[in-house]
């Protein structure tokens, strides 16, 4: 039995190191394209720079010899030198674990980061920040001795990480463009910044669930007390998406998808420091805190605070790592299987365990918010913090990485330059020149009626919804138009009065939306029929319907044969 729990022990680790692949995609999806590469990068050179770290000093301040009556572990080598009775499997164990505190921090700090600081302070934290408090809890520490109970890091991972997360960002400062202030510096708007895929994000979502089985599960020791602690596990996330959902739908109209998934994220950084010993009704209460409890943080954020976090993660992490952790002292019970001592305030243990959790988030928050302004300050004042604000316009794949897109086979945004012009504008960069390529070279147009007494031909480009294509497509054949270019775009237009929220904060920027462009260039077939026949099938009387728009045509010459004109377009695959 001793033998199935320790595979089951590894196959934990490797769930908590696929974490590592959901914290990325969650952070990708919910940041702009242009920095993807860059937040790639880091997740990844979180764990490789967190396991030299760890190697090197971490491993030993955490499970080391105590020393300093229990404040620290003593460091030690023994995987070099005496390799065959190294403790292989708590090494890897809690190495995973070291590394999701690092990466925590990258989210509330992507998109403005240099990459040579964010490799420091991820080793710092790697081989300090987190070894020394994790020590307090699980290498029989001070707050181990004590009764502190923190079962898979709601304190010890969740909470630090987010308390770093909040001081970097702090520190750092918000990104070009989210907030307007006035000649006094004071916040007068809040921008919102969507990130460039909510399916990443989504997906990222559904890899952590599916690995805080492990993060929460690892270190069961029955089939029982594993069992208890998926169902805990379970609930609370779902009981935290639910109340997030009523509650964004009811505040701002609609449900949220990207605050959603932050309070699925928010339940299970909730439910984690007492999964083992919290029932159903106590899973459910901490669920529904944590679905309020992410939307109240954002909003601070945002709103009071004034610092940017693009992707939640202050509200998911540090906000509901103390909840998760004061929640302990509320609602453990002995009816939990493997929990025979530990009674929550609501079921009859009174306030002593509450006491003790709360002195261990203060005492840890406290360690984490020293350690984390040191070496932020520090890095600012000797290889910089933030890239600079070109660095940051263009986007960090291009600028950190010699990455000119994270998407190299797709089309660049149609908003890119536009982008560009208003985000320099606010930096007090000069991009008035910045256009694309096509608008640099110089081009001549010449229009004219025909005189010869040759057929005029007319070129119509209609701009439509893509679910009206097929019924334009059959009305112009109909009419005898039997060539078209369809090619999709990106269209824009603003309806008064309509309001739309992202993240509890208004949406002001232009919003593109998919539309069709069907082109056609006519001659014998004339130009009010094609109008006409065009209106009857685009028409719902809806706004967003499309345009038409009509031009003259100078000539046109039919490349296979070489016949211009009127005769160009006659043929089986000509309009």
């Amino acid at each position: 039995m001793d033998e199935l729990y320790g595979v089951w022990f590894l196959i934990g680790a490797a769930l908590v190191f696929f974490m590592q692949c959901g914290f990325a995609m969650v952070e990708t999806g919910f940041t702009r394209a242009k920095n993807a590469g860059n937040i790639i990068m880091k997740n990844l050179m979180d764990f490789c720079i967190g396991t030299v770290v760890f190697v090197l000093l971490g491993f030993g301040l955490l499970l080391g010899e105590d020393t300093f009556f229990g404040l620290i572990g003593k460091p030690n080598w023994q995987i070099f030198t005496d390799y065959a009775n190294f403790d292989w499997s708590n090494f890897v164990f809690n190495l995973v674990f070291c590394a999701t505190t690092a990466t925590i921090v990258s989210g509330a700090m992507a998109e403005r980061t240099k990459f040579i600081s964010y490799c420091v302070y991820s080793g710092v934290i790697s081989a300090v920040v987190y070894p020394i408090e994790a020590h307090w809890i699980w290498g029989n520490g001070w707050l181990q001795q004590w009764g502190f109970h923190d079962f898979a890091g709601s304190c010890a991972i969740h909470m630090v990480g987010g308390i770093s997360a909040l001081i970097g960002a702090a520190i750092l400062g918000p990104r070009i463009g989210k907030f307007d202030r006035d000649k006094n510096g004071k916040v007068t708007k809040v921008h919102a910044i969507p990130g460039h895929s909510l399916t990443l994000g989504a997906l990222g979502v559904f890899i952590l669930w599916f690995g805080w089985y492990g993060f929460n599960g690892a270190a069961a020791t029955s089939l029982g007390q594993l069992g208890s602690i998926f169902v805990a596990t379970t609930i609370a996330p779902a009981i935290a998406t639910c109340t997030c959902m009523v509650f964004t739908w009811i505040k701002y109209g609609k449900p949220d998808v990207s605050m959603c998934l932050n309070a699925s994220l928010a339940g299970l950084v909730g439910i984690t420091a007492g999964c083992d010993v919290t029932d159903a009704l106590g899973s459910a209460i901490i669920g529904i805190v944590s679905g309020l409890l992410v939307v109240f943080g954002v909003w601070l954020l945002d709103h009071k605070l004034h610092i940017d976090d693009p992707v939640g993660a202050v509200a998911v992490h540090m906000m509901n790592g103390i909840w998760g952790t004061l929640a302990v002292g509320l609602f453990a019970t002995t009816s939990v299987p493997g929990n025979d001592t530990l009674e929550g305030l609501f079921y009859g243990g009174g306030f002593s365990l509450f006491g003790k959790q709360l002195v261990g988030v203060l005492s840890v928050g406290a360690w984490a918010a020293v350690l984390m302004t040191i070496t932020f300050f520090v890095i600012k004042a000797t290889i910089g913090l933030r890239a600079s604000k070109e660095e940051e316009i263009i986007g960090l794949d291009a600028t950190e990485h010699n990455l000119p897109s994270s998407y190299a086979d797709f089309m660049p945004s149609a908003a890119s330059i536009s982008e560009i012009r208003e985000q320099g504008a606010a930096a007090g960069i000069n991009t008035a020149n910045a256009v694309p390529v096509e608008q640099a070279v110089p081009v001549t147009i010449k229009t004219k009626e025909t005189t010869d007494g040759s057929p005029k031909l007319t070129k119509l480009s209609i701009i439509c919804k893509p679910e009206k294509l097929e019924a334009l497509k059959t009305s112009l054949s109909a009419i005898g138009v039997k060539g078209i270019t369809v090619t999709n775009v990106m269209g824009y237009g603003t309806q008064k009065g309509q309001k739309t929220y992202y993240r509890g904060v208004e949406r002001d920027e232009v919003q593109l939306l998919p539309k069709t462009k069907v082109e056609v260039v006519v001659s014998q077939v004339p130009v009010e029929t094609v109008v006409n026949t065009a209106k009857r099938a685009l028409y719902t009387g809806n706004i967003g319907d499309g345009k038409i728009f009509i031009f003259d045509v100078e000539n046109v010459v039919k490349v296979r044969t070489g016949e211009v004109g009127y005769d160009a377009l006659q043929g089986e695959d000509d309009a």
